[in-house]
């Protein structure tokens, strides 16, 4: 698999916050099929990691009725991203914040770090 460009890495970033926000499980999943066609690894920084499509399912199962995404900032160099996303709880005035970090490898598989911040309260 040829080296992806910023360009399409920016695409797939937009586009999954986009399905998630629009409940679109299907472009949502094939989001992270086409960018990671090889293999998909989470982390939850501090907490586990493991295979990333199952933990996106329990994602999407547990937490997608309830948060809208908020693209903060995104950054691309390379084959790396880091996004700044505000994950807003619905009905409520709680948000939390998440640092992602997003590598690329020309394999065709992607490896995915959530730093996330424990709202105060």
């Amino acid at each position: 698999m040829a080296a992806l460009t910023p360009e399409t890495v920016e695409k797939f970033m937009h586009t999954q916050v986009a399905c998630w926000n629009a409940g679109d499980r299907e472009g949502f999943f094939n989001a992270y099929r086409s960018i990671a066609p090889n293999g998909l690894h989470i982390e939850y920084v501090g907490a586990h990691s493991g295979d990333g499509m199952q933990i996106l399912e329990g994602m999407w199962e547990q937490q997608r009725a309830a948060i809208d995404i908020e693209e903060v900032a995104l950054i691309v160099i390379g084959d790396e991203a880091v996004a700044h996303n505000r994950n807003k709880v619905k009905g409520s005035d709680l948000v939390i914040e998440t640092i992602e970090q997003y590598h690329f490898a020309d394999n065709g598989t992607v490896s995915v770090r959530y730093f996330i911040k424990k709202p105060q309260g």
